[in-house]
């Protein structure tokens, strides 16, 4: 994450695309140059990124992993239908107020009103909390194709400037860049002002050979040859015209039942048995063992 140190002076956190690259692998998330190089420019930029592509893809991952390997705080706001700005910026404690009002009845109005309008009876959320930060923070913005156009140009606002304006306090400016994560899974059209102030990265299913080196990486014990069988399964599953296809965590959980169960290799029968841990739709079992039938899918 870039920021700024006291005397205004720029500070970045990677040294180049190849260290993004080797930090991520470090704590277990496997990037490609491009999506290295996207988490680069961010930081030196201080861009927040938007991350789109199907469920399941790593979108959320990437954000904490970010974090994980920067030593960054992660503050997360899950963003779904009707958040507003008093669970995204901040609100104001009225309870605290009335209990201080009634406390101090017969009081003039002017002077109860500049005591109860301080920091004592502010609740900061996720967004607030991210600008005031002295600390490096990564800040995951999750799933923001959720919410309503009025929302998304709040995060406009204050991404643009990284800085929020308190009325009764005034405006609260960033000390430090955070590295913002925005996912969507294209559930509706952004705005075309959120993806101009934003880098764009699109993640989708990895290849069989990424998936493979994905579940030799993350599932302890699994062969080679397991690792692959399964990669190139989970492929197969996601060619066919299913309401959900299976996700990277899905596959993992797959992986580490195989190892469990001591299954060194895989074929259309076991496949079949444990398909409700690649697919959560009944629908999609009932197309998926039917294919699987067919064609006595093997590795």
């Amino acid at each position: 994450m870039s920021g700024r140190d006291e005397g205004g002076a720029r500070r970045e956190r990677f040294a180049s695309v190849a260290a993004v690259r080797e930090q991520l692998h470090s704590v277990g998330y496997l990037a490609d140059d491009g999506l290295s190089g996207v988490v680069y420019l961010a930081d030196r930029l201080g861009k927040p990124v938007l991350v789109e592509g199907p469920a399941g893809t790593g979108k959320t991952e990437l954000a904490k992993s970010v974090a994980a390997m920067t030593g960054a705080r992660l503050i997360r706001l899950q963003c779904y239908e009707g958040l507003d700005e008093s669970k995204a910026l901040y609100e104001w404690n009225y309870k605290r107020q009335l209990l201080r009002i009634q406390v101090e009845q017969g009081a003039a109005w002017a002077d109860i009103e500049e005591d109860i309008f301080t920091e004592e009876f502010l609740l900061t959320r996720p967004l607030l909390e991210a600008i005031r930060a002295s600390e490096p923070v990564v800040l995951l913005i999750d799933e923001v194709d959720r919410v309503e156009i009025e929302t998304e140009a709040l995060l406009l606002e204050v991404l643009s400037d990284y800085q929020v304006s308190i009325p009764e306090l005034g405006t609260v400016t960033a000390t430090q860049i955070p590295l913002v994560f925005l996912t969507s899974n294209n559930t509706r059209e952004l705005s075309e002002a959120l993806k101009r102030r934003c880098l764009y990265l699109h993640l989708d299913y990895p290849s069989v050979e990424r998936e493979r080196e994905i579940v030799l990486v993350k599932v302890p014990g699994i062969s080679e040859q397991l690792a692959d069988q399964v990669a190139r399964i989970v492929r197969s599953l996601r060619s066919l015209d299913l309401k959900k296809h299976p996700s990277i965590s899905e596959t993992l959980d797959w992986s580490r039942t195989l190892v469990l169960l001591g299954i060194e290799s895989v074929d259309a029968e076991t496949t079949r048995e444990t398909l409700n841990l690649l697919l959560k739709y009944r629908s999609d079992i009932e197309a998926a063992s039917k294919e699987l039938g067919a064609t006595a899918m093997t590795a």
